[in-house]
């Protein structure tokens, strides 16, 4: 598991802003991708929130909420097209590195999942029923089962990520096995973005 473990770790590129961790980096790289413009400034606003829940200390400092806008564009390389709530920074004024956050390290519950995942969980369980509940659990119960595989090399049974997700919500989501089906996830698709799409039943 550690030899996997290490392999894995050096085909990861490089984070732009490392302290907000690799799981909101492909956050914003879903979001990128969304077609629909509502939909994505939804995404975006979600992004910035769990970024705010990763450093809540710092909420009292001057221009705190600009900074996090300022990040979520350098994070997307400034092509992620949404409506930004303050003027963001320009790439011709960034002198050197964004002005770091200060943060704290806190306990995981399942170190292969991260933080940011449990707080992505804890976020989608208190949506209200509906499609867009659906979706966003979907999206994480596919990167979840991505994370194992990536670490393993072998696909997860869909019931382990349920039970996962259903531990860390204290049971407020719960999907059953039999009309929820997760990607199958092989050495080819270790690079492709999870889906938050359900698989049809053959």
């Amino acid at each position: 598991m550690e030899q996997n473990m290490l392999e894995y770790n050096t085909q990861l590129t490089q984070l732009i802003l490392p302290e907000y961790g690799r799981n909101v980096h492909q956050m914003v790289d879903y979001c990128m991708h969304i077609e629909d413009r509502d939909e994505r400034n939804h995404c975006a606003y979600t992004i910035i929130d769990i970024m705010d829940n990763m450093f809540p200390e710092n909420r009292g400092e001057a221009e705190y909420k600009r900074k996090l806008w300022d990040h979520l564009a350098i994070m997307s390389g400034f092509q992620l097209d949404v409506d930004y709530p303050y003027e963001i920074v320009r790439v011709e004024n960034l002198d050197s590195t964004p002005h770091p956050i200060n943060y704290q390290l806190e306990p995981i519950k399942f170190r292969h999942y991260g933080k940011i995942i449990e707080r992505m969980i804890e976020r989608a369980a208190e949506y209200p029923e509906g499609d867009e509940r659906e979706a966003l659990i979907m999206v994480l119960a596919n990167h979840m089962k991505k994370i194992i595989y990536l670490i393993s090399k072998e696909d997860v049974e869909d019931a382990k990520i349920f039970r996962d997700l259903a531990y860390y919500s204290h049971g407020r989501i719960n999907l059953d096995p039999e009309t929820h089906h997760l990607f199958t996830f092989t050495e080819n698709d270790k690079d492709k973005p999870a889906s938050g799409k359900k698989k049809k039943k053959k």
